[in-house]
């Protein structure tokens, strides 16, 4: 094994995130049996170690390290059960050894990168200023292009060969020199899948100390500027252990530090490196983590491909392949797919073989992987996306002591969480609430507050199988990046209900837009904050009061409706809701004639949607008085000759759907403006607003048919050509089976064979009754007489 300065120490370079590299420092501590154990980590946390060997600490987990003043700047150290680190820190803590974090600490680390932050900002401030000073130099000028580039290749050279930097992913160069497709699986193969780890760490020192020789000559990659001060500061604690008086040092490490800890320089030239460096203040806590988390699809720097597939081969000593395609099978059940004891037979023999064509030990989960598509997916790729997605990542939540809460918001939702029995989970689940049962609507209570605060535990769905008002379906999945959510919601108070109550009256006391206000009225309804209530109501009354424009109205209206009809399901005093609704409504109906006055086309489409919202709102209240003034006024947009067309037309739509006018007056006004001495665009819009969204009324209603049919026919070729791009619109709102019966209608010639009827249908008995009269009248004599 590699040795430091002295033979007190000994450096075993791992990968982050691994089962072989887990089982390999394993087995080497327990050899070597250290008297102190010195890991690659964050020294803030050293206090934090100690809750490794509780029971209620089940990883994945992740040391959350964040700025109490901008808790958006975090960083974290996600451990799983296959991590070097966590089963090093493990034996240090069950065997009594102790254990120190030995990184450059994030007060330093955090302070150094906002420092970059702000260098940077400067910069561009100076060269925005500088191509103001002189904007034709600093254009076009293709030399400086060049140049740029040619010094952009010399500090990458991978982006002609698009390898990644050694410093930045060294397993893809030894995964080159040794002919394998990716640094994955050769890393999988040399390490995770190796039962002999003897001389494994001396290996991997002598291979990093080669990539890292062969950097010597090169530029400093920039990608990652703390890297010095990283390598320093963990010497630094190496050499503060030997002065502590430890003996037997064992230190992990990512295995591209390895030569840099095993061959270390003078001191005073680390000690001089760190002097000076800035600082800031942070603070450490565990929190739960996901194995979905842990790989690179998740951009997680030092993720992995296949974290479900490390922790099986962690789990499992023995016949690895045969129990994982077992999993697989009992997967593919669960999804009422085939999978049979003949298949898993099949696969493993198959991927046996694949595996031995290819000059490996064992299957890997690539030769598993081809073989499930073959044998158990047929080919198909979409069961085998399944695969990867539910068990090759996996959806693992890690859970933690609570006494790791960091905030007291945060112990106030996990409390919450435990008497309403909602558990954190990261797999999709959907939750049916009745409303009506106190539990249920405790639930409903929380998830609207946390979403209130910005955190969106569960997202409302509509269910087509309930329909009642007291029903809400959820579609919960837990996140951990709601952890830092939580430490920025603590600002507005220690329980969920106290910051809650905080950040509604914020935002009511911030003036925004009626719509705003009435829309976060919703949400303190629906969160049952009683005491932002009737604050926030009161600021919707004072804003509504004034508002002058009829469409911040119309679009405010809906979620005050609403709130109106559904409020008094979940128990809150919505009276106060009724009264501004009244006064709104009357208000509206006062000032949409004189507001759809000479609107152009794009507005009286933005108006054509308000109408139908407003009316869905008057509607859904059935207060007759308001109804009333409400088909006052779309009487007053029908009748109104100077009206746009596409809202006369969506009036006359509404008024016949509620039966305030009859079939025939309905056909008298379509009538007349689908007249020929009407101006064809407007005809165009009128049909438009009359017809958008349903063509049931063209089936039900031959004559109606009739009318339409008759101004389509009488267009010339000009005028049919400047209202066809409206009818291609209005008709393409219909469904296909209506557009399909109607079609019919026309094709079979019922239309005109309903003219034909109407002319025809002469009742002659009737008729000869006047014929006496008539002849009287002209002076002549019937035959007969």
């Amino acid at each position: 094994m590699p040795k430091a300065e002295t033979d007190d120490v000994q450096v075993f370079g791992i990968r982050h995130h691994g089962p072989g590299s887990a089982r390999s420092v394993l087995a080497a501590l327990k050899e070597l049996k250290p008297d102190c154990i010195l890991v690659e980590g964050p020294p803030e946390a050293d206090s934090l170690v100690a809750f490794v060997e509780r029971e209620d600490m089940k990883p994945p987990v992740a040391l959350l390290i964040y700025s109490p003043d901008n808790p958006k700047q975090a960083v974290y150290y996600p451990f799983a059960q296959f991590s070097p680190e966590w089963q090093a820190i493990r034996y240090g803590v069950n065997n009594y050894i102790p254990v120190k974090f030995m990184d450059l600490p994030m007060t330093n680390s955090m302070a150094l990168e906002e420092q970059r932050r702000k260098e940077i900002f400067e910069l561009i401030e100076k060269t925005l200023k500088e191509e103001d000073d002189d904007d034709d130099e600093n254009h076009n000028d293709e030399s400086e292009a060049d140049e740029i580039v040619k010094t952009s290749e010399s500090f990458h050279p991978e982006s002609k060969d698009k390898m990644p930097s050694i410093s930045k992913d060294p397993l893809s160069w030894l995964a080159r020199a040794a002919n394998v497709s990716d640094g994955e699986r050769w890393w999988e193969q040399m390490v995770e899948q190796r039962r002999d780890t003897k001389d494994l760490f001396a290996a991997l020192n002598e291979a990093m100390s080669g990539l890292r020789e062969s950097l010597k000559d090169e530029p400093a990659d920039k990608h990652d500027a703390d890297e010095p001060y990283r390598e320093a500061h963990m010497r630094q604690t190496i050499r503060q252990a030997r002065k502590d008086g430890y003996k037997n040092i064992a230190v992990i490490c990512g295995a591209w530090h390895t030569p840099a800890l095993s061959n270390m320089p003078p001191a005073a030239e680390d000690a001089k490196l760190l002097k000076g460096l800035p600082k800031t203040k942070v603070v450490a806590t565990w929190i739960p983590w996901t194995h979905s988390r842990l790989s690179y699809e998740s951009g997680y720097g030092a993720g992995i491909v296949s974290p479900g597939w490390y922790q099986h081969l962690w789990d499992h000593d023995e016949k690895i392949v045969e129990k994982w395609m077992s999993k697989v099978a009992r997967f593919l059940r669960d999804k009422d797919l085939d999978a049979s004891s003949a298949h898993i037979i099949e696969t493993v023999r198959l991927a046996e073989t694949l595996a031995a064509m290819r000059g490996h030990s064992a299957a890997g989960l690539s030769e598993l992987n081809e073989a499930t598509k073959a044998v158990l997916c047929f080919g198909d790729d979409t069961p085998l996306k399944l695969i990867y997605k539910e068990l090759i990542i996996g959806d693992r939540l890690g859970e933690v002591p609570a006494e790791t809460q960091g905030t007291p918001l945060a112990k106030d939702l996990e409390a919450q969480q435990k008497s309403l029995r909602m558990k954190a989970e990261t797999g999709e689940k959907i939750l049916d609430l009745d409303l009506r049962k106190d539990i249920d609507r405790g639930r409903s209570h929380l998830l609207h507050r946390l979403s209130l605060l910005g955190i969106k535990w569960g997202i409302i769905e509509k269910s087509k199988r309930k329909s009642g008002t007291f029903h809400e379906v959820w579609n919960l999945r837990w996140e951990p990046e709601f952890s830092i959510a939580l430490i920025e919601a603590s600002v507005w108070g220690r329980t969920v209900l106290e910051a809650c109550e905080a950040k509604a009256k914020d935002q009511a006391d911030k003036d925004p837009s009626l719509q705003d206000l009435t829309e976060l009225l919703d949400q303190v309804l629906l969160a049952d904050l009683t005491n932002s209530i009737r604050y926030v109501m009161e600021q919707v009354k004072s804003v509504s009061a004034t508002a002058s424009d009829i469409s911040h109205l119309m679009h405010a209206l809906m979620p005050l409706a609403q709130i109106a009809r559904y409020g008094n399901v979940r128990k809150t005093d919505v009276e106060t809701v009724s009264e501004v609704i009244a006064s709104m409504v009357a208000r509206i109906c006062a000032g949409l004639p004189a507001y759809c006055s000479a609107l152009n086309d794009d507005a009286a489409q933005l108006v054509f949607e308000s109408i139908i919202q407003v009316n869905s709102a008057i509607s859904l209240l059935n207060e007759q008085d308001q109804l009333n003034l409400w088909y006052e006024c779309l009487q007053k947009l029908l009748l109104d000759a100077n009206m746009h067309g596409l809202i006369s037309g969506r009036a006359a739509r509404l008024l016949l759907d509620a039966k305030v006018i009859t079939t025939d007056e309905i056909k008298r006004y379509f009538g007349l403006a689908l007249s020929l001495a009407q101006e064809p665009g407007r005809a165009a819009s009128f049909a438009e607003g009359f017809l958008q969204g349903s063509g049931l009324v063209l089936i039900h209603d031959v004559a109606l048919l009739e009318i339409v049919d008759s101004w389509v026919s009488g267009l010339g070729e000009e005028q049919f050509k400047q209202i066809l791009p409206l009818m291609r619109r209005t008709f393409s709102s219909f469904t296909p089976p209506e557009r399909r019966q109607i079609g019919e209608r026309i094709k079979q010639g019922q239309v005109v064979a309903r003219k034909q009827e109407k002319s025809l249908d002469i009742n002659h008995e009737r008729g000869s009754l006047v014929l006496p009269t008539v002849a009287l009248l002209l002076g002549l004599s019937l035959e007969g007489e």
